[in-house]
């Protein structure tokens, strides 16, 4: 990646972000990984937030080098490398269709696959955590089969049950909570993806990757 295909900007008085422009790649995130934990170790740092194709960096107001915040962070990203952090796997059981998964069908019919076959497919990917948003706990999968890429809904619910399991767009991931939600629902687990008092609050963090097993015994 050239660094014309960089963009960084000032978000706020104390503030930036670094943009990715393309596709996201495996590769790219695992340079953010790398990079979001060097920014954290300097001082004067408050918060580092990675997330897909971009990482977000606030400083102290009295941080004596704030002007030159975005000039670091492109320093930071040209030198760089793939971080690959050690390698943990979370296999997540999942009722599929029904009522669990009322979107199955629809997703069936987008890709012109078989119910079963969606299942299947969703059963047989190997997904990267690439990062957590939208609501803590709440992990972006990188890896679905392009076959199952299906658009959000066009009327979101406003109300998504806690554990369900979803498609929107090109990326899979597991609703942490009820909340409201536009992402075709295709089954549901009743693992917890987060708990405030533990010592981890989130089941999934960057850089895990994750499995779908099918509790119907299906794949």
């Amino acid at each position: 990646m050239s660094a014309s295909d960089v963009r960084i900007g000032w978000v706020s008085e104390t503030a930036a972000t670094l943009e990715l422009r393309g596709d996201t790649t495996l590769e790219n995130q695992r340079r953010i990984w790398m990079m979001a934990g060097e920014l954290r170790a300097r001082p004067h740092v408050r918060e580092v937030v990675p997330g897909m194709n971009n990482l977000s960096v606030e400083l102290d107001p009295a941080a004596p080098d704030l002007e030159s915040l975005p000039q670091q962070l492109r320093e930071c990203w040209l030198r760089s490398v793939p971080a690959t952090p050690p390698t943990r796997q979370v296999e997540i059981t999942v009722e599929y269709g029904g009522t669990a998964g009322p979107d199955l069908d629809a997703v069936a019919r987008h890709s012109g696959l078989s119910p079963a076959e969606v299942v299947r497919r969703h059963c047989a990917g190997h997904y990267t955590v690439y990062f957590l948003g939208f609501l803590p706990g709440f992990a972006y999968l990188g890896g679905l089969d392009p076959c199952l890429a299906t658009p959000r809904r066009s009327e979101p619910r406003f109300a998504v049950p806690a554990g369900s399991v979803a498609i929107g767009g090109e990326q899979t991931g597991v609703y942490p909570w009820t909340s409201p939600g536009g992402w075709q629902l295709i089954g549901r687990t009743s693992m917890r993806l987060f708990d405030a008092a533990a010592a981890s609050p989130s089941l999934l963090l960057p850089g895990d990757t994750v499995r779908f097993i099918d509790a119907g015994g299906r794949a």
